[in-house]
């Protein structure tokens, strides 16, 4: 076999390091969740710690991932080429890498305090389980929610010591607008995923998937203008949501014929809608 110093872009392809979408997409709702604990600015050292969590959170998922889907992933044009499918990288690599990213991870939450620590291993659950669902549920991107999602308590627990009942309307907003955008990323993939066995909530919604996705969006916005109203917010977050919201109608277009290229733009469109209301909820806070 080549040597593994020889195989690093497998391995960095393996992490999804050289497309960060994933990270961003849990980023923005882990900030909002930092922002809304802290008042504000939140403390430097919480801050760095979460943003470097989340990259390694992010690619340890990416890599049991392909572990779980290392048999059908030769089956799906979209992932075809993945390091596990093609042999690039083998099964006993991706674990042990898996297992130095949870430990890396673990370590970070040990410089915060015992109630972000005892959060943690739920953390880990959501993240080792999420890929393995898609073969019993037609609901695996719930659990892939709970995963983007779980950063949020933790977040509130790290910056505050404390979880406030209203972090939770953060915490669904998240969850839904996950399974939301993912249901469109499987848009991509329903017509390999039906005849390979695998679910998902794009095969479950069927032709009402459009409509699914739309009514998922608008929970999302009513969630965090609940959130806005606990927190106190400005008028700068709500222009935040109703920017959110244009992002939302954006790729309702660009779905409308369900073709795998423009289901994919609207997919990466998300990050820029986490973004603008990390934004403005951050002046929102600012300009207070």
């Amino acid at each position: 076999m080549t040597p593994w110093y020889q195989r690093i872009p497998a391995f960095v392809d393996l992490t999804r390091l050289n497309r960060p979408i994933g990270t961003y997409l849990v980023l923005w709702p882990t900030l909002w969740a930092l922002w809304f604990a802290a008042g504000g600015v939140p403390d430097f050292k919480v801050l760095i710690i979460f943003v470097v969590g989340v990259v390694l959170m992010r690619s340890a998922g990416c890599v049991i991932n392909d572990f779980a889907d290392r048999k059908v992933d030769g089956h799906v044009r979209r992932t075809c080429t993945r390091p596990l499918a093609t042999g690039k990288v083998t099964a006993k690599e991706a674990l042990i890498l898996f297992a130095v990213l949870i430990l890396i991870s673990f370590i970070l939450t040990l410089f915060t305090n015992a109630l972000t620590v005892a959060l943690a291993p739920i953390a880990l659950l959501l993240a080792a389980s999420y890929p393995f669902m898609k073969r019993y549920t037609h609901f695996p991107q719930v659990v892939l929610g709970a995963a983007f999602s779980w950063a949020i308590p933790m977040a509130f627990a790290a910056q505050s010591n404390a979880l406030p009942a209203a972090l939770w309307l953060v915490l669904f907003a998240n969850l839904v607008w996950t399974v939301g955008y993912d249901t469109t990323y499987a848009l991509e993939d329903r017509e390999d995923d039906l005849k390979i066995g695998v679910k998902s909530t794009a095969i479950f919604f069927g032709k009402y998937d459009r409509f699914a996705i739309a009514v998922l969006q608008l929970c999302t916005l009513v969630l965090l203008v609940l959130a806005g109203i606990a927190f106190e917010r400005g008028t700068l977050f709500y222009l935040g949501l109703v920017g959110m919201a244009g992002f939302f109608i954006w790729q309702q277009w660009l779905i409308r014929h369900r073709q795998r290229g423009p289901c994919l733009r609207a997919f990466l469109n998300n990050h820029y809608a986490g973004m603008l209301l990390f934004v403005l909820l951050a002046a929102d806070y600012w300009f207070k």
